[in-house]
Parts: C-alpha cells; structure tokens; sequence
C-alpha cells in the first residue's frame, strides 16, 4: 500500500502540484528583467527542409516587421529542400532576403552553417510554419537590454482548431507556456521556444549535428554561462493547431531529446544547475510519468477490497474511453472525455517511445511534423 501512495503522490506532484508551488515561488519571488525599446543589429534565420507549403506566408509575414531594415537581415537556410522551398525563396531576393543552400544534415547542422555568415547581435531563430506579429521582433529582443539575458522565447500561439483532439493540444500546451511563464518569472526557463526565440551571438555555440533538440541545447550553454532564459509574452508568433497523433510525432523528438540532453550535458542534474530542483520536478519528472503510472497500477494490486477494485475498474474505463474515441462523432457528449482521455495516453505512450533515441540513431526519431487533423 506504501508504494501506492508514493506514486499517487509523485504523479499529483508533477502534474499538479509542482506547477502550482512554481506559480506560488514565482508570485513571492519574482526576478524582473529590464526591456527597452532599444535597436540591435538583427539577424534572423530560417532553417528549413521541404517547407515550400509555409515559406510564402513566412516571409512575407517578416517583411511586415515593424523593425528598421537596415539593422535586419534574413536568411533562409535550406537544409537539403526538395520541393519549392529554394524557388520561393529567391523571389523575395530583391527584398534583401539570402538563401543559404546547404546539404540535407539536419537543423543543428543548417544553423552551424549559417552563423558564421551573419552579422547580427542578436541572432533571431525561427521556424518557417509559425507567422510573425509585426512587433514581434522588437518586442522580442527589448528583454537583451538587460546584461543578465541570454535567451528570450517568443510566446507560440496556436490558432483555433476544428476537432477536440485539435483543442485538448491547446489546452496541453497553455499549461506547458504556463509554467514557462512562471520559471521566467523565477529566474528561467529550461530551454526555449524553438520556433521563436533569440539568443545573443557571442553566446552561439556549435550544436552537435545530431542533437534534437537546439532549443534546448542551445539555451541552456547559455544558461550555464550565467545567463538567464526568459520569455516574452507579448513578442508573438502564431502556429496552426496540432492534432494528437502529429503532436505524439512531435513529442516523441522532444522527450527522446530530453533523454539524450542527460547523457550530453551531466551538468543538468548537478551542483551546476541553479534551479535543479525545478529541472527535477519538470522534466525529470515528465519522463518518469509514465513508469509512476505503471507502478501505481501494479501497487493497486495489493489495496484491500474494494479500492483494488476500484483502481482496476476506474483505469479501465479510462483506456476504454481512449479506446472508442475515434469513433466518437465529434459532437457527442461522450467526446469530452473521450478525447482527454486518448490525448494522455498518446502523450505517455509517446514519452516512453522517446527512449528508443539511446539505441537508434538520433535522426531517425526526427520526423516532419504535419498540421493535418485527425479525429
């Protein structure tokens, strides 16, 4: 019975009651930054493979950019397109933005190449299916005014889907930019928004071609640099909404990067890391999920009746509710938890599938992430 309280009392922890004591902490110890509308030398990059489909509306999205131009420049780096991507790009050339062509070996590779061809102070990274606020830019690098800024995350809005699944994700991802905001608040956050953020250039440092995640990677070199990772909320950038099972794609990179960041960085689980304990509490925490869940099933086992009873009969309504979900119409009651219920599952099943990045090799667990809906 001992262990099955640890586990229900681990899961609250990390899903409920980490984020709320992070937003109590943040409340009673909040750690200012200082903006000012003050204008650096700008260069913002675009690494893309295949994005022919989004790079249109991209760039024309930059090119409304309320920033002076001649401390702005743009470069599309093109890792290995086959499609349209280098066409398109090109015909923006007379607006003063540069394709970068580079051989098909990955973001961490087409950032590499493309830093040492750029001028800019502040380095602008962003992906190509998100759009731009016109003051998104400004408003992003205001934060570097303040000497103690490294890093500064845009704020990632996803616009309104069609389906629940569509919504449940959203929900998902309020809560995850939640407790962003609140760690900004505190001192950091871990990592930043990859497809909006900026990072001073001198603090660039070589990505290993094979890391997943840059924006965590990246960031964080900073970060053990003595510098902080904030986040701008009003520097924004808009994405189209996620389905689950193109999310499930897209999480299985971000936690197998996860994993594959504790065994390249050591110093994330020791004395070096201010904010150890939050590391612990969020992304530890997130990985072991699951395994807690699994514990707490097999703890249930030992409950006297009736509670191992109704541990087994809550649970199974709950994979059966998962279950049916995709035959559920859309409009139907039964959806609202139907639903929920599938998207957590897929989340947990898509943690432990992130481990698979310690045996294969790391680009394999990279896919193109599409925006296409499901039910």
């Amino acid at each position: 019975m001992l262990y099955f309280w640890i586990s229900a009392g681990l899961i609250f922890y990390i899903i409920i009651g980490y984020p709320v004591w992070l937003h109590v902490l943040a409340r009673l110890y909040r750690k200012p930054f200082r903006r000012e509308d003050r204008l650096f030398g700008v260069s913002i990059v675009i690494p893309v493979h295949n994005g022919a489909r989004f790079l249109r509306q991209k760039l024309e999205s930059i090119l409304q950019l309320n920033y002076p131009a001649d401390l702005l420049e743009i470069f599309v780096v093109s890792d290995g397109s086959t499609d349209e991507t280098n066409v398109i790009a090109r015909e923006f050339s007379h607006w003063g933005i540069q394709l970068l062509s580079v051989p098909r070996l990955g973001k961490a590779a087409a950032l590499n190449a493309a830093v040492p061809h750029l001028r800019g102070e502040i380095l602008v990274l962003t992906d190509v299916r998100q759009t731009l606020e016109p003051d998104s830019v400004k408003l992003l690098i205001a934060p570097f005014a303040d000497a103690t800024v490294g890093v500064v995350s845009g704020e990632l809005i996803l616009r309104e889907g069609t389906t629940r699944s569509e919504a449940d994700i959203g929900i998902y991802w309020k809560y995850e930019s939640w407790i962003r905001r609140n760690l900004s608040w505190l001192d950091s956050t871990m990592g930043a928004t990859g497809p909006f953020y900026a990072i001073r250039r001198r603090l660039f440092q070589a990505i290993p071609e094979d890391i997943l995640l840059d924006d965590m990677y990246l960031p964080m070199t900073a970060f053990f640099a003595d510098y902080r990772l904030v986040l701008e909320p009003k520097a924004i950038a808009y994405d189209y909404p996620m389905a689950r099972e193109r999310e499930f794609t897209r999480k299985v990179r971000t936690l197998g990067g996860n994993y594959q960041l504790l065994l390249r960085m050591p110093a994330l689980l020791g004395p070096r890391n201010r904010l150890l304990w939050h590391f612990i509490s969020y992304k530890v925490g997130r990985l072991c999920l699951p395994w807690l869940i699994l514990a707490l099933l097999i703890a249930s086992l030992e409950l006297p009746l009736p509670w191992n009873l109704l541990v087994a009969g809550g649970s199974a309504a709950f994979a059966g509710l998962a279950a049916i979900d995709r035959s559920v119409p859309q409009r139907n009651i039964v959806k609202r938890v139907s639903s929920p219920a599938r998207t957590f599952l897929i989340l947990m099943f898509a943690t432990v599938q992130g481990l698979k990045v310690l045996f294969v090799p790391p680009r394999s667990v990279w896919k193109v992430t599409d925006i296409a809906s499901d039910t």
